[in-house]
């Protein structure tokens, strides 16, 4: 008795398993979006209370350089419990000037002051009563809310994939998670044609007596295509199309430096010190609300740190050098607009209540300051034609809004004020 050729069995065995193991690599791709982005939906509520966010708001712009509101010390010490350890007259005489308590002798001043090298505190007589107990409410709602903060965070770090601050998945987590993409889906091609040829290895399918074998036919097939006047006409002409192209853009970028991130004399980590410290883009850059140029940070204001901490570090020691040597420290300007423009950052900045991350991006979040805006004019015009103008409790645009209104429907925006105007941006 004969017996049956048995490939068909092994084939059809090696196909279910095939199709068993693509089925698990389609399972594990749908299922890796929702392991790597599952984030813990729990989050601490934010703190409120008039007093305390008015305090946050004087906190961060005159205090936060220095100190922390919890045990952290920054230049000067941590001001959790400071509400507990002295009554508020104390506490007041100490914000408006501490050298008049330091010079009393009060012995806790005597004794901070000592600890802390005897580095000179800044004085804020202006500020009311009213404003320093918004501080200090401010201070404990902050030391309050930092443990329930950290235990969340702890609650959320079995995701290993995400960011610590914000939960999303880091760059190289993503870089990684594409590249595994792309394996899984070349094994998963290489499968199908092992399928295809034992397919045909198993139903005896091969090449007809006579006829050419798959790689003349290829080569036939390219030959008549490259001898082909239409193919080699629209060939021809895609190629000139791609060539205009490429030369339009770049006469369009010409003078753009998007992505400019030029290394600075001195490294400095716009990430550590507005990013993690949260220091104020105002308190380096005093320019910025009433001056068309932000300024560039002199050494002294470094020193007011740095005369304290890490005076140690090489970079630091650049510092201490280009003031002995009086020669100012040669930093790399990143953002430049061309001489034909104006540019007033008090205008936007202090009247317009623009950001600073409206055109230079997330500078918390950088390491090496670059220009993350194009700054080009159609950009700048876009900017004014889509921003409104807030013009609530300004008398000055009362005219103007009505006026507007009787014409249009839509907001008041800045190109409606003669953003749009030659002579506002040109000389």
């Amino acid at each position: 008795m004969n017996i049956p050729f048995r490939k068909d069995a092994k084939f059809c065995s090696f196909f279910s398993y095939s199709k068993t193991f693509v089925a698990i690599a389609i399972a594990l791709l749908l299922s890796v979006p929702n392991l790597v982005f599952a984030q813990d939906s729990t989050a601490a509520a934010p703190a409120g209370g008039g007093d305390a966010a008015k305090g946050e708001t004087i906190f961060k712009n005159n205090c936060a350089q220095c100190h922390a509101p919890t045990d952290e010390r920054v230049v000067g010490p941590g001001l959790k419990g400071a509400s507990s350890r002295h009554d508020f007259a104390w506490l007041s005489k100490w914000v408006r000037n501490s050298q008049a308590v330091i010079a009393s002798g009060d012995p806790y001043a005597v004794k901070i002051y000592n600890e802390y090298a005897k580095a000179q505190m800044t004085s804020f007589p202006n500020l009311s009563d009213d404003d320093i107990k918004g501080i200090f409410a401010y201070v404990d709602k902050a030391a309050t809310a930092a443990p329930a903060t950290a235990a969340a965070g702890g609650g959320a770090a079995a995701s290993a994939s995400g960011d610590e601050k914000g939960g999303a998945p880091s760059d190289l987590f993503v870089i990684v998670l594409a590249a595994l993409v792309v394996v899984m889906v070349l094994v998963l091609g290489v499968l199908l044609v092992i399928v295809s040829l034992l397919s045909k290895a198993v139903t005896g399918e091969t090449e007809e007596a006579g006829k050419p074998d798959f790689m003349t036919r290829f080569g036939a097939s390219l030959k008549k295509i490259s001898t082909d006047p239409a193919i080699r006409s629209a060939t021809l002409w895609i190629f000139v199309l791609l060539v205009l192209k490429a030369t339009i853009d770049g006469a369009y970028s010409v003078g753009v430096q998007q992505g400019y991130a030029p290394k600075q004399p001195i490294t400095f980590s716009h990430k550590l010190h507005a990013g993690e410290y949260k220091i104020d883009c105002n308190y380096c850059h005093t320019g910025v609300n009433r001056g068309k140029s932000a300024h560039i940070p002199s050494a002294n204001i470094c020193m007011n740190c740095h005369g304290v901490i890490k005076k140690e570090s090489p970079e630091i020691q650049k510092i201490y050098t280009s003031i002995e040597n009086n020669q100012p420290i040669e930093w790399v300007r990143v953002h430049n607009l061309p001489d034909l423009a104006y540019f007033n950052h008090a205008q936007h900045v202090n009247v317009g209540g623009l950001e600073c991350q409206n055109c230079h991006g997330e500078v918390e979040k950088m390491e090496v300051i670059q220009q993350r805006s194009s700054l080009t004019m159609g950009w700048c015009i876009d900017c004014h034609r889509k921003t409104e103008v807030n013009t609530k409790d300004n008398q000055y645009y009362d005219k103007l809004v009505q006026l507007h209104a009787s014409e249009s429907k839509e907001a008041l925006k800045v190109a409606d004020i003669g953003g749009l105007e030659c002579s506002k941006c040109h000389y």
